[in-house]
């Protein structure tokens, strides 16, 4: 048995005690063809021939060593095991959820005896600590009592981890299931919360309890005996070369833009720019690492905000299932970890559990109603969105887990019907800051138009009439997936020479037009820009290029125009104004804003007191100001401390 030519296992083994370490890792190819009985049998009776094997080593070495298997010649999912595997040494491959903090566990316990002194050894197994029955010495024989002696005992680090099947190797509708998994000695630590992970270890059982008394049925769990963190990347999905063929073959149509934007959600009418935007954000960026460290990520954030009945939803959904890696998940979050992460309170001590948006890395997190998700989440997914990492500090626990995922959300407006003549901001449930770090925000509005109408009424009908032909996507969904992996494989576009200069043109362009009026609105910011190049790199990628060329900023770009028309427009001046997004308060509004807290300071100078709000009201209503902005600016300028209230509905500035 040998991992090479010139090198046998057992000088491997005698390397490894020189060096101090506690594990000796075979690959299980060799043993079959060292001995093909062998394998078979260590697969069906584990303990006995690991046993053997380890004693062997120790012979050899004259250290205790860990034989630990890897690359089984069979891999199941979770959802695969089953009660005839129990004892048996399997390969398991999924995605870690929870990972228990690691604590010290007993294997050898020494006992004394209270009455005579004598040390008894008790060897543990399993999870309930075995205690002497009755005191071996001759002379005493009595059952205890016994202290158990800590300082003599035995014991190793231990680790329990939960995995689940991994979502992209689930088709639509499957539930991922999960086990639990036991890391003992120099394994464990070694994975976290979003790591994908191959487990060698040997399916065991434990009898669930009732409340009072034992019952018929047993929980499973993986005693692990090898574990291995792999990527989570489109490096691990397999390509066939017919595919490969077909992939090529499909990349050189001139319109290959255009259907996959018609592959999207074929069943849903309309919305061009928006399943656009989703086809960027499928194939993405190319993240960069910067020479200082830095990060610049490539995944494309979309944010839909749109009226009931507008089919958000199933855009969501059908993306989450086309998706090389795609999990669908609502605001609230399907478990306690929420969309981030989140300490867990177990029954012995507390666990790190990875939310929706760490375990969709390397994929892409649909998220239904971004707007109701929790307290906690809203302060770690500005990390998640921008650094693509989440970070957790709590109960001990401290860790940084990835999050590199690109977030197609949705979001209800706060009053049923989204607004136009209203900021983005203001309608939905999101802070400003949150709102800024998606690229593309796209409204979906439900307005009566007589020709959309009937051009919508009469695709619905026709879905339900021949669902065969109206709903056939001009590419196969399977292809579309495969397309997708092929390109973020094998495409690492650039920009060309024409394509930064026509992204640079309209950058100085957009944020020069507001430059000739005196305290102009910001058009466009480096966010923007940013986002462009994203968009870019993603549609070259569409095309399997390396080259961003002119065409593809072109496009991209009248794209970014369209969503910026829609969103980044003051509602007032019509213009463009970013800070109709990044702040949720564009030129006018903050004008306004500020011309309240004069007419409180001014007050004040000329009358020496605090003004009331019926007085303010009537004030700003002199000047155009409507009631609603008073209140706003009320609240503004209180919790900025500019003014404050010496009593119930009267101001004062503070300076």
């Amino acid at each position: 048995m040998y991992p090479s030519e010139e090198k046998s296992y057992w000088d491997e083994a005698r390397a490894i005690s020189a060096r101090g370490g506690k594990s000796l890792v075979v690959d299980f190819e060799h043993l079959i063809e060292f001995d093909f009985e062998l394998a078979t049998e260590t697969i069906s009776r584990p303990y006995k021939y690991i046993e053997v094997l380890e004693k062997s080593i120790f012979e050899v070495t004259g250290q205790e060593m860990h034989v630990r298997f890897k690359n089984l010649p069979e891999i199941k999912m979770v959802k695969e095991i089953r009660s005839d595997q129990i004892g048996k040494l399997l390969g398991v491959e999924g995605i870690v959820t929870r990972v228990s903090e690691v604590k010290p566990r007993i294997n050898l316990a020494i006992f004394q005896c209270r009455r005579c002194g004598e040390e008894i050894e008790v060897l543990q197994s399993g999870e309930v600590m075995k205690v002497p029955g009755v005191c071996p010495n001759p002379s005493c024989g009595r059952s205890g009592p016994f202290d158990l002696l800590e300082e003599k005992s035995e014991f190793e680090d231990w680790q329990r981890i939960r995995i689940q099947d991994r979502p992209e190797r689930l088709r639509g509708g499957e539930i991922p299931r999960f086990i639990e998994a036991i890391l003992r000695d120099d394994i464990v630590d070694k994975v976290k919360p979003g790591d994908s992970v191959y487990i060698s270890g040997i399916l065991r059982t434990i009898q669930e309890r009732g409340r009072k008394s034992t019952k018929t049925t047993f929980r499973k769990y993986l005693e692990v005996n090898y574990i291995e963190s792999k990527s989570r990347g489109v490096e691990d999905f397999e390509i066939t070369p017919e595919e490969e063929k077909m992939i090529l073959e499909l990349s050189r149509d001139p319109l290959i833009v255009r259907k996959i934007r018609d592959s999207i959600a074929p069943g849903i009418y309309g919305y061009e720019e928006i399943k656009e935007s989703i086809a960027l954000q499928l194939f993405g960026g190319v993240a960069r690492e910067l020479p200082d460290g830095t990060r610049i990520r490539g995944d494309c954030n979309v944010l839909l905000v749109g009226d009931p009945g507008v089919a958000k939803s199933q855009i969501l959904q059908y993306v989450s299932r086309i998706a090389p890696k795609g999990i669908y998940t609502s605001g609230r979050g399907t478990s306690a970890a929420g969309l981030t992460a989140a300490v867990i309170r177990e029954e012995d001590g507390f666990s790190l559990e990875a939310g929706a948006l760490v375990l969709a890395d390397g994929g892409i997190a649909c998220v239904d109603e971004i707007d109701k998700m929790r307290d906690e989440d809203r302060v770690a997914i500005h990390e998640a969105m921008e650094q693509q990492t989440i970070s957790i500090a709590k109960a001990g626990i401290v860790a940084t887990l990835n999050a590199r995922t690109a977030i197609l959300a949705a979001a209800n407006p706060k009053f049923g019907r989204f607004d136009p003549k209203e900021t983005v901001s203001d309608q939905i449930d999101l802070p400003p800051t949150l709102i800024s770090r998606f690229d593309l925000i796209w409204p979906m509005e439900d307005r009566p138009d007589p020709k959309r109408d009937e051009e919508l009424a009469r695709h619905v009908t026709e879905v339900h009439m021949d669902p065969e032909v109206r709903v056939r996507p001009p590419i196969d969904p399977e292809l579309l997936r495969k397309y997708i992996i092929y390109a973020r494989r094998n495409a690492h576009p650039r920009l060309s020479k024409e394509a930064s200069e026509r992204i640079l043109k309209f950058y100085v362009e957009m944020r020069n037009k507001e430059r000739d009026e005196e305290g102009g609105s910001v058009p466009i910011t480096v966010r923007q820009l940013e986002a462009l190049i994203r968009l870019a790199e993603a549609r070259a990628r569409m095309r399997l290029s390396n080259e961003v060329t002119a065409e593809d900023a072109e496009e991209v770009i009248r794209l970014m125009k369209e969503c910026l028309r829609r969103v980044g427009v003051d509602p007032e001046t019509k213009r463009f104004d970013i800070d109709a997004i990044m702040t949720g308060r564009p030129k006018t509004k903050r004008e306004r804003l500020s011309r309240v807290l004069e007419i409180i300071k001014g007050y004040y100078s000329e009358k020496g007191k605090e003004i009331s709000e019926k007085e303010l009201m009537e004030l700003a209503k002199e000047e155009g100001i409507p009631s609603s902005l008073v209140r706003e600016a009320i609240n503004v300028f209180l919790k900025s401390g500019d003014i404050y209230e010496p009593k119930p509905g009267h101001y004062m500035p503070l300076h």
